[in-house]
């Protein structure tokens, strides 16, 4: 069998990996950074540069010229030239998939802190997803930002495992448990809109790639109740909390955005001027092709 870096078991794969990953790994914002034209239309200098990144830091963010332009066809044809199809359907996304990330009061909207102005802790999008339409990339698109706040701290998940695992193989054990974390079913009007969902926080894909499902929500959340799941939960709630070289942190300006392999990420509070926020958010059942 190949050898794998997320094996507890074969210690010299994981080291040989976690060499590698920690000399690749950025520890400044502006390494991750791409100015492209138009990420409609990328050339293939601007999509070979933000693979690269995609690449050592499982994300980048493009610095567009489109401006303030809504054209909802962005995240959809940049994520296309990624290898990214399969869109997730989720609840507060509009018909086409495609979310628009803005202060929404409306019944539908109104309950869920991402449409809201209120900040947001760390997380991997999709966290609720049953195991079959598991989010391996999101795309973030900026058509207009707050007036004051909205950024986002960024933590590659890779780095995240690498942080813990340093410190106890066991609390990875506990965490790829296939019960460690489960979210509680949710309702609407009584009726129930989607069941409980468990599973691990860490887990390996078929192609041998790492994933994590994590969100550090204090309510509306069940951990695997024995002690050596709420020791890895400490320890990996202490070390997103705990400033590193590998953490970094950004704001996304008009025609900027993210792409990534769903790494861990947050959101600042903000408040609005005139022109309301308004990101663009596309989740996909794809990894960015060629990482």
């Amino acid at each position: 069998m190949p050898q794998s870096p997320f094996d507890l078991a074969d210690d010299s794969a994981y080291q040989r990996w976690r060499e590698r990953k920690l000399n690749d790994a950025p520890t400044r914002l502006e390494e991750l950074v791409v100015e492209i034209d138009d990420p409609r239309q990328l050339t293939e200098a601007e999509h070979q540069a933000i693979l690269e990144r995609c690449r050592g830091a499982n994300m980048a963010i493009y610095v567009g010229k489109t401006g303030d332009d809504p054209d909802k066809g962005i995240p959809t044809q940049l994520g296309a030239a990624f290898g990214l199809q399969r869109l997730d359907h989720n609840r507060g996304a509009d018909d086409d998939a495609i979310t628009s990330l803005t202060v929404q009061t409306d019944a539908r909207h109104r309950d869920y802190i991402p449409y809201s102005n209120r900040p947001i802790a760390w997380h991997t999008d999709g966290y609720y997803n049953e195991p079959e339409q598991r989010i391996d990339s999101l795309l973030l698109h900026c058509v207009h930002p707050a007036e004051q706040g909205g950024a986002n701290d960024l933590l590659d998940h890779e780095i995240a495992y690498i942080l813990l695992r340093d410190q106890s193989p066991e609390a990875i054990r506990a965490l790829m448990h296939p019960e460690c974390m489960t979210i509680p079913a949710s309702y609407v009007d009584g009726e129930q809109v989607r069941p409980d969902r468990s599973g691990p926080v860490f887990s390996v894909r078929a192609d041998g790639q790492l994933h994590m499902r994590y969100t550090n929500r204090a309510r509306n959340i069940v951990w695997r109740d024995d002690p050596l799941t709420r020791e890895a939960i400490a320890r990996l709630k202490a070390l997103l909390e705990q400033p590193t070289a590998w953490h970094l942190q950004g704001r996304l300006e008009a025609s900027w955005g993210l792409i990534s392999n769903n790494v861990l990420h947050t959101r600042t509070g903000f408040s609005d001027g005139t022109v309301p926020r308004l990101l663009y958010r596309a989740r996909f059942y794809d990894r960015i092709q060629g990482t």
